[in-house]
């Protein structure tokens, strides 16, 4: 193993709870086999009340790189032991699906169960965008797009399409796990191994108060659309203490990842 593991706490976690998830991390890295490095582990734990989670609810997110590869995992539960037993095992699996080749999940094994019952979220009408992320667009293929949001446990991830030249999302869905959405329509990718779908339709030109009214109004976790002005691609997303959080990319020199 690498690095140390840091921890990040947000509210009131017990001490017990921190070095527990410490040690079960850390425990899981030093497991991960001979040739394998798992370094910059790094642990969040934040505990609410309200949003998202269950009263006295946590969330617990491991970061961390294998063998180069950035990887993150997350649960949240309605006490503190739980959460830790969920991530401690997504983080072993995850280790060993970085380590291997790249599988597409099946929808139905890999479909997430639903959240725990919203306690405490802002009313209607005053849910606004608490946080903004500007990360640099990588210009990869669909399939490498997809993989890198399985390996960061994401619902849905942007990328820029070489194919369109477009700002575009994955995200996942039934039925078979994976979709690809541009900012504009255009056709299937010529050479594709990944079983993605493709949306017929471009992304919805909208204001930032426009989406957040259209994702709340609809109920949907998150919200791909486009800047009205430039047409640059956007996602609205929601925080698991029931607030709204925006990524607007921007592009990075380089060459296209295959």
């Amino acid at each position: 193993m690498g690095e140390l593991v840091t921890v990040r706490t947000f509210g009131a976690v017990p001490g017990e709870v921190l070095a527990e998830a410490r040690a079960r991390v850390a425990a899981v890295a030093a497991a991960a086999g001979q040739g394998t490095l798992v370094e910059a582990l790094r642990i969040r734990l934040a505990a609410a009340a309200g949003g998202l989670l269950a009263h006295d609810g946590v969330l617990a997110q491991v970061n961390a790189e294998v063998d180069g590869r950035r990887i993150r995992v997350q649960a949240a539960a309605a006490g503190p032991g739980d959460p830790l037993d969920r991530v401690a095992e997504a983080l072993r699996a995850r280790i060993r699906a970085t380590t291997g080749d790249w599988v597409p999940r099946p929808w139905a094994a890999s479909a997430v169960p639903p959240a725990p019952v919203p306690v405490g979220l802002p009313a209607e009408g005053t849910r606004h965008i608490v946080r903004r992320k500007r990360p640099w667009l990588v210009r990869c293929t669909p399939e490498a797009a997809a993989r890198t949001m399985d390996a960061m446990d994401y619902d849905i991830h942007l990328f820029t399409d070489p194919a369109t030249g477009t700002d575009a999302v994955v995200y996942r869905v039934g039925p078979t796990g994976y979709r690809l959405a541009r900012t504009l329509p255009a056709g299937p990718a010529a050479r594709r191994r990944t079983p993605i779908t493709l949306s017929p339709h471009g992304a919805p030109r909208l204001t930032e108060e426009e989406a957040v009214d259209r994702l709340t109004a609809a109920e949907l976790p998150f919200l791909f659309f486009a800047h009205p002005a430039n047409g640059r691609g956007r996602v609205l997303y929601r925080r698991f203490d029931g607030n709204l959080g925006l990524i607007a990319g921007r592009d990075r020199p380089g060459p296209a990842l295959p």
